[in-house]
């Protein structure tokens, strides 16, 4: 009886672990124009595979960045965000918005994906996926962007 007791209390201690959903990517960036862009994974999708949002928002302060909307574009993505930032992959001396992820397969491939912002404007600039888990997105942005220009 003791031991029926001791399993149940086992369970019931393990079920909420279970329970508890996986918390989304969010990563808020401040650009250098005093804008506010907001990356998010897919409300409601795998944590492995689905979309992201960049979102930008109106120059303003605190608590008040993300008040007012101005522009986003949604993306596709095969694996986790794993990060957000700020870098100049065309050499135009402007940081673009980099969004990295990694592939949760064995492989463990990463995919960057970089967005320029001018005025109240996102646009979708260039891609690499797949490339070897410990390569440099950023290095490889650019080598991208300089191949196609």
């Amino acid at each position: 009886m003791m031991r029926i007791w001791a399993v149940a209390i086992v369970l019931l201690l393990l079920a909420p672990a279970h329970a508890v959903a996986q918390i989304p990517f969010v990563s808020k960036l401040k650009l250098p124009t005093g804008q506010t862009v907001v990356v998010v994974e897919g409300d409601f999708e795998a944590r492995s595979i689905g979309s992201f949002s960049v979102r930008l928002y109106e120059a303003a302060s605190a608590p008040d960045e993300t008040t007012f909307f101005i522009s986003g574009l949604i993306h596709h993505r095969d694996g986790v965000l794993e990060k957000a930032m700020l870098a100049d992959v065309d050499g135009d001396q402007y940081p673009e918005i980099i969004v990295i992820a990694r592939s949760v397969g064995t492989g463990g491939y990463v995919s960057a994906y970089a967005f320029s912002f001018a005025k109240d404007k996102l646009l979708f600039r260039a891609a690499v996926e797949e490339i070897a888990p410990d390569a440099d997105p950023v290095a490889a942005l650019l080598k991208s962007k300089n191949k196609h220009d």
